[in-house]
């Protein structure tokens, strides 16, 4: 009987799998994380394998509430990256005298400011940037690029007015 089941979840995998997993890609817009998703839904099924009278409908409510949990860490994320960038912020206007790399970074738009504060100063890499952000790897890497150069030039003119 054991063949039998494991050939119903062999085909049941084949067919619910992709669907599955471009449904949670939709939804959580990283193909990573979406498939992290699915697989989940399925472990979690196939341990539950005997209980379950819906496969279907249990993959999918399984994987609707492993989103809702991801999009909750995102969100309990994102509130920690405001709050350092606040506290970073007022910590810098106590600081203004000095011409120093965090007030430079400080003054650099939010969309440069964030990827540069998480890869730099929190030591994140570019692909935690990517997933905390909802940014593509591309986008935050080209982010870093100019806030860089951004840093460079006001450095350049921060000592030129220093001679």
């Amino acid at each position: 009987m054991r063949g039998g089941q494991d050939q119903a979840a062999s085909e049941l995998f084949a067919v619910l799998y992709p669907r599955l997993a471009g449904w949670c890609r939709r939804l959580v817009d990283d193909d990573g994380t979406a498939h992290e998703i699915a697989s989940e839904a399925f472990t979690r099924l196939w341990a539950r394998w005997t209980s379950v009278e819906e496969p279907g409908g249990f993959l999918y409510v399984t994987a609707a509430n492993l989103v809702r949990d991801h999009w909750r860490k995102l969100e309990r994320e994102r509130r920690a990256v405001r709050r350092v960038v606040t506290e970073t912020a007022v910590v810098g206007h106590a600081e203004q005298a000095d011409p120093s790399v965090r007030m430079l970074v400080q003054s650099l738009p939010e969309r440069l400011r964030v990827p540069i504060l998480l890869h730099y100063y929190a030591d994140m890499p570019i692909r935690e940037v990517s997933a905390l952000t909802g940014r593509k790897e591309g986008t935050v890497k080209a982010d870093l690029h100019a806030a860089r150069e951004l840093l460079r030039a006001h450095l350049r003119r921060s000592l030129d007015h220093t001679r």
